[in-house]
């Protein structure tokens, strides 16, 4: 093949086949992928279905801790794990911009197989397209999931069961993520040491809910941080959110990148943190299961679900002082996924 993308690759020709039997069908190798067919022909058993899809434009692709491809799966595989389901297939098509290296594509690809391979999901279809030069950065990847869902944990997602009491965990620092992708980008000409959390967590969540029926919900925090999870689970409701500040980890690189900057670590974006209401009664059983795996070995419990101050969230300072924590106004950090 070609050593950078030709706009002949999109055309269905003999450019395209090759792509995709020499690439894709290479490192995406499975049955259902393999059989070629125009939909990806699927059994699965059980009456709910869980399914999400998200489109990934990061800039610049590749970064600290991975690259867009890892990104689109571990994105998507998340967003169906929080929701409390197992997720199994994935689609994944891509348009890319005319003279991309074809080694580029091919680590991003790899990328894509790998992490795949540990959440254990199959990547079954996908389309490429291909634009002129300028008419795309690089790459764009929109991913689609599909996993099936217990009805024990239907009401996850929703958090309708959350009761003043429950526990609020995280897995981990927050705020590597974005702050890993602004190191990376030249134009700021900054340098660091932090690396992306980008990670699927789906093995993760499903150790957490084998060990406990408390958990009452659950979400990624990727753009618009911890701050933005919690102003949008306490809006509009009967109860109240207190988090502690010293109990939310923030790597000591991060805090300091985020001062300069002008940033709040609440707000940065993540991609390998998921947020946990549990129970009370179970959220040291939750906690110590997350802290045995690598991809939890920092969790703490940041705060509970409280009465007071219905519909709002609030952070107890590390001095004492109490501040809201409101959604993110504007766009702190753009091409962040």
């Amino acid at each position: 093949m070609d050593k950078q993308i030709l706009l002949g690759h999109g055309s269905g020709g003999k450019l395209s086949h090759d792509l995709i039997i020499e690439l894709f069908f290479k490192y995406f190798n499975n049955p259902t992928l393999n059989s070629q067919t125009d939909s990806a022909l699927l059994k699965i058993e059980s009456e709910n279905i869980a399914f999400t899809t998200d489109s990934y434009v990061v800039d610049p692709v590749f970064f600290p801790g991975g690259d867009i491809g890892k990104l689109a799966v571990a994105g998507t595989v998340n967003d169906i794990a929080v929701s409390g389901a197992k997720p199994l297939f994935l689609s994944a098509s891509f348009i890319i911009e005319e003279g991309l290296p074809l080694s580029d594509l091919t680590i991003i690809v790899k990328s894509m197989a790998e992490e795949a391979k540990k959440a254990g999901v199959i990547i079954v279809t996908g389309d490429t397209k291909v634009v002129n030069k300028g008419k795309c950065d690089k790459i764009f990847i929109n991913t689609s999931g599909i996993g099936i869902l217990n009805k024990k944990h239907k009401n996850i997602s929703s958090g309708k069961n959350i009761k003043p009491g429950d526990k609020i965990i995280i897995n981990g620092t927050i705020g590597d993520h974005g702050i890993a992708i602004l190191s990376a980008r030249n134009e700021l000409n900054i340098k660091s040491n932090i690396v992306s959390d980008c990670a699927c967590l789906n093995n993760l969540i499903e150790k957490a809910l084998g060990v406990s029926s408390e958990i009452k919900f659950m979400r990624d925090a990727t753009r618009g941080g911890v701050a933005t999870i919690l102003s949008e689970l306490s809006e509009n409701k009967n109860f109240g959110i207190q988090i502690e500040e010293s109990s939310v980890k923030v790597k000591e690189e991060v805090r300091g990148m985020c001062e300069i900057l002008g940033f709040d670590p609440l707000y940065v974006a993540n991609e390998g943190k998921v947020l946990i209401v549990v129970g009370s009664k179970d959220a040291e059983r939750v906690l110590k299961v997350l802290k045995q795996d690598e991809l939890g070995k920092d969790s703490t419990i940041i705060g509970e679900i409280v009465d007071e101050h219905p519909g709002k969230s609030w952070i107890t300072t590390g001095i004492g002082g109490k501040r809201i924590i409101d959604m993110l106004t504007g766009e702190q950090l753009p091409r962040i996924c």
